[in-house]
């Protein structure tokens, strides 16, 4: 009998974010599948989840990708977990998810903390129709994806590191346009949680003047608008 394979979102900061669903499938589990044992470790020990952990990161998931299908195959039921947030989701998941259907392994997603969403609703900015970008090529294809996003008319929604925040805006000012709306979230739902918004390039000073920039940044932008 084929087992199953639970996708856990789990808080992208306050651990109060967590589902009482979610820590009950953790503890049910045969297994969690943890982006980093460490991380999850704190989050596990903090709700009294004993269940054992196995390391599926990016560096790891196509050496063990068919292993794990196999044993859900034999009956086993595995939770898989990302450091922060919804698996998948800028995060290591899709091939393994991708590789229990084909298989015919029943897969369930729980709903639960992913950090675009409430970045998107904070910002002001459209969100009836968006786009979610998530991390930004660092080189290689970096320029075609902005000429690509240059007249998307949507909201766009992207992920970003501190130590490229500041290069990221100044990509933003050179192909959106000083002008354009954008909001920047940082630490939500943590205790310096800081949503900036306005321009690009009012934004762009801003993050200038700080002295330090902490944390995981999504960065809301706003579309073309058409011109009358």
């Amino acid at each position: 009998m084929s087992g199953k394979l639970y996708i856990v979102p789990t808080p992208v900061g306050n651990l109060k974010d967590m589902t009482f669903r979610a820590v009950e499938v953790l503890k049910n589990a045969d297994l969690i599948l943890a982006e980093d044992t460490r991380t999850s470790g704190k989050l596990l020990k903090h709700f009294d989840i004993e269940t054992p952990q196995r390391s599926y990161h990016k560096f790891n998931e196509h050496k063990i990708v068919d292993h794990l299908v196999e044993q859900l195959q034999n009956g086993a039921q595995f939770a898989l977990i990302s450091d922060a947030g919804t698996p998948a989701i800028s995060d290591p998941g899709y091939l393994l998810v991708h590789k229990a259907i084909e298989k015919d392994i029943p897969v369930e997603t729980l709903p639960g903390a992913t950090a675009f969403v409430p970045a998107l609703v904070n910002s002001g900015l459209p969100s009836e129709r968006f786009v979610f970008e998530g991390f930004l090529p660092v080189k290689k294809g970096r320029q075609t994806r902005f000429k690509e996003l240059e007249h998307e008319p949507r909201t766009m929604i992207f992920y970003e590191s501190p130590h490229k925040l500041i290069r990221t805006l100044k990509d933003f000012e050179k192909y959106f346009g000083p002008d354009r709306p954008i909001s920047v979230s940082r630490e939500i739902s943590k205790l310096y949680e800081e949503t900036i918004r306005g321009t690009v390039a009012d934004v762009l000073k801003t993050f200038e003047e700080k002295p330090a920039i902490k944390g995981e940044f999504v960065l809301v932008l706003q579309g073309l608008k058409n011109k009358k």
